[in-house]
């Protein structure tokens, strides 16, 4: 594996993910009880052709017919909550030509329709079962069967550090990964989750959604506007992303509801929110302040303010808060132009808020919404 990459100039480990972990131990537990000895190094074959040689940890158990092997997870320079875990594989060995493979202590397992698993199975992703498989098969041939357990002693308390207990994967953690590498500064996995949550909630019958930054925004609508929470999805800074997941899942009605700090990026036209992604923060204000018709000397003034809310005492003190009105029907425009050249475009709104929970605007009256999304 090429161990390094480069991005903005800085150099980042790449690392390999729980499902690669989970392959190598099933491989060399398998390996084990067919030699019936201890093996201290394994080597896979990850989905995107990328060969891993993997240290295997000590404390592997050796029987006649199984064998278990631990791998510890590294995520590189994209350190998650699963980073340093040892995941764990038994594989027991038996005639019946078929390799089962199942979730055992902190693994975790699905509790509600929509996360493309059956309820009560173990969240062992597509790929990774399919590799699991692959390499046990690999090892023992045709002629024999195995039952795979795939553990992680660390896994229930980790997990909820994750998004699985608000997509019902209760006890553990998922054994994710569709490549086998985690590359730094990918966020796909953050990504993958919050599309699961998206799906989840299509399949349980959900056709609008409210799309929020973050836990701030997720108590605002909740705590503040009385929203029910069942609605409410983290997007993080992923707006265009999960803006065209929930396009793609067929969602009809959209609301953005975050901190106007946040939010305002959106109405420039930056679908990713992070400050290393773009900013256009307080140009943005200076530009619709003008369009209102403030004055070109309260206008430098905003410019030169370094943070939101510092330009927000500003637009206060001089009574220029139908500012905020104006982005929050920006940012409603934005995202319908997003979606404007599909069939059936997403319904759209947004609401802004202030950082000590002051309701800044919205581009619908805010009764319509908060009786909307109380049901």
């Amino acid at each position: 594996m090429e161990e390094f990459i480069w991005i903005d100039n800085k150099k980042y480990r790449r690392g390999y993910t729980t499902g690669s972990c989970a392959t190598a131990a099933a491989k060399v537990a398998a390996m084990m009880v067919l030699s019936q000895q201890v093996i201290e190094h394994v080597s896979i074959v990850t989905p995107s052709a990328v060969k891993l040689d993997l240290e295997v940890l000590e404390g592997c158990v050796l029987d006649k017919h199984s064998a278990t092997a631990a791998i510890r997870k590294d995520g590189g320079d994209d350190i998650d909550v699963t980073h340093g875990m040892l995941i764990y594989a038994k594989v027991t060995l038996n005639d019946s030509t078929e390799i089962i493979v199942d979730g055992g202590q902190g693994v975790g397992r699905a509790t509600r329709k929509g996360v493309r698993l059956p309820i009560g199975a173990a969240a062992i992703n597509d790929t990774p079962m399919r590799t699991i498989k692959e390499a046990v098969r690999e090892v023992i041939g045709a002629a024999k069967g195995a039952q795979v357990l795939i553990y992680a002693p660390e896994g229930e308390e980790r997990a909820q550090q994750t998004y699985n207990p608000r997509l019902g994967i209760m006890g553990g953690i998922s054994i994710l990964g569709t490549t086998g590498i985690v590359t730094p500064m990918s966020d796909e996995s953050w990504k993958k989750s919050i599309s699961l949550e998206l799906e989840m909630k299509f399949a349980q019958g959900m056709r609008k959604v409210v799309l929020v930054p973050g836990n701030h925004g997720e108590r605002f609508a909740k705590d503040v506007l009385g929203m029910d929470e069942k609605y409410v999805v983290i997007m993080s800074n992923f707006v265009r992303y999960v803006l065209k997941e929930a396009e793609r899942l067929g969602y009809e009605r959209v609301v953005l509801i975050g901190h106007f700090g946040k939010l305002i990026k959106v109405a420039s036209g930056i679908f990713h929110t992070h400050s290393h992604v773009a900013d256009g923060r307080i140009d943005t204000l200076v530009a619709n302040l003008a369009l209102l018709g403030a004055p070109q000397a309260f206008l430098l003034q905003i410019d030169e303010c370094k943070t939101t809310e510092e330009a927000m005492e500003l637009v206060e003190q001089a009574g220029w808060q139908n500012v905020y009105e104006q982005i929050a029907k920006r940012i409603k425009e934005r995202v319908e132009l997003l979606s404007r050249f599909t069939k059936n475009p997403m319904s759209t709104d947004a609401v802004l808020f202030s950082l000590d929970n002051q309701l800044l605007a919205s581009s619908c009256p805010i009764e319509l919404l908060t009786e909307e999304f109380r049901t």
